[in-house]
């Protein structure tokens, strides 16, 4: 882990498209504000821990949810398929 002291207004900076910048320190919190590209998610951990666990209950609920739809839809693999067409 690295670890830095930066001052109010300080930044650090991420690679080419991160920035991280002390916007304030007031009592025992410290404001910061965050410059990434929109492809990257920025999250506070206790979200993204959320985000990761909802993500696996999911993967895991998958398989149950798509047998129920076949029992609904039925499992009629000819049903996307071209019609047949008469002879030559």
């Amino acid at each position: 882990m690295l670890i830095l002291a930066r001052k109010p207004g300080e930044a650090i900076a991420i690679g080419d498209g991160i920035k991280i910048r002390v916007l304030e320190i007031k009592g025992g919190q410290v404001k910061i504000g965050i410059e990434a590209p929109a492809e990257v998610m920025v999250h506070r951990e206790e979200i993204y821990l959320r985000i990761v666990e909802e993500n696996i209950r999911a993967a895991a609920e998958a398989p149950a949810d798509l047998s129920s739809l076949v029992s609904v839809f039925g499992d009629d693999k000819t049903r996307n398929k071209p019609p047949l067409t008469g002879g030559r």
